[in-house]
């Protein structure tokens, strides 16, 4: 079973964290998701550097700027990983947007996360019927589970047929604007929750934009399987370092 879907069966609530693979140095990426098991995450997002991150809000943005000026590519970022089975355990999910993938090569791309030990795939801008069409096979084939987005503008149809075709988590974004925007969760954001929960959709969702510290991700994770924090950690990274990771952790779930 991918592990992804194992630690969705787990009866807790799950902390998933993201961060730029490359950043604040370049060989930074797998101490921080070592450390980052440690002090107890569920699941990790690595961020693969773009140029053009449209759905990044600005600390993301810049992190991902200096990331690609520091030298992260992607055969930097599978040189990196390529012996990070041998310590992490925990699932990890490459984030990132198509075009880097279909420049790599989209069945090489799946194809190298398999042997890595990856266990799914964020892409924002993979548009949902093309994934279906024409890359779904792919990914099953070397055991990707591809994780898709809804917003609080997604039609009930389209939740509907994302989660037909999906086979972990919907990544429930909490709002429409752009990540690291928010500082809590007001009434409407609470009732999208609430009604995205009451479809009882097969796979359970988990949200990201908006959480930053132990109150927004307690209101998120109500009505949800588990949230994620990105501009936040990326924030605490750039201030306290590498070494202060399980303070930051701590600070969220104790």
């Amino acid at each position: 079973m991918n592990r992804i879907n194992q630690k969705l069966k787990e009866d807790k609530t799950l902390l998933s964290i993201y961060f730029s693979a490359g950043y604040p140095s370049l060989n930074d990426t797998v101490s921080i998701i070592e450390n980052l098991e440690k002090s107890g995450v569920d699941m990790i997002e690595i961020g693969l550097p773009f140029s053009d991150p449209l759905a990044d809000g600005p600390t993301i943005q810049a992190s991902s700027t200096e990331a690609l000026k520091n030298g992260m590519t992607t055969n930097v970022l599978f040189d990196q990983l390529k012996d990070i089975r041998k310590t992490v355990s925990i699932p990890l999910i490459v984030m990132g947007y198509f075009n880097p993938m279909l420049q790599y090569g989209v069945e090489a791309f799946c194809k190298k996360c398999q042997d890595i030990g990856i266990d799914g795939l964020i892409i924002p801008d993979l548009p949902v019927d093309v994934y279906n069409d024409q890359y779904k096979a792919i990914f099953e084939t070397y055991g990707l589970i591809n994780v898709f987005l809804i917003t609080p503008q997604t039609s009930v149809e389209r939740i509907n047929f994302i989660d037909s075709i999906s086979n972990g988590f919907i990544y429930m974004v909490s709002s429409a604007s752009v990540t690291g925007s928010s500082s809590g969760f007001g009434d409407e954001q609470t009732a999208y929750f609430k009604r995205i929960a009451n479809m009882k959709l097969k796979n359970p969702q988990i949200v990201g934009f908006g959480i930053s510290n132990n109150e927004t991700f307690t209101q998120a994770t109500q009505y949800a399987k588990g949230a994620i924090i990105g501009s936040a950690f990326i924030k605490h990274l750039s201030n306290q370092g590498v070494n202060a990771i399980t303070n930051f952790v701590k600070s969220i779930i104790d």
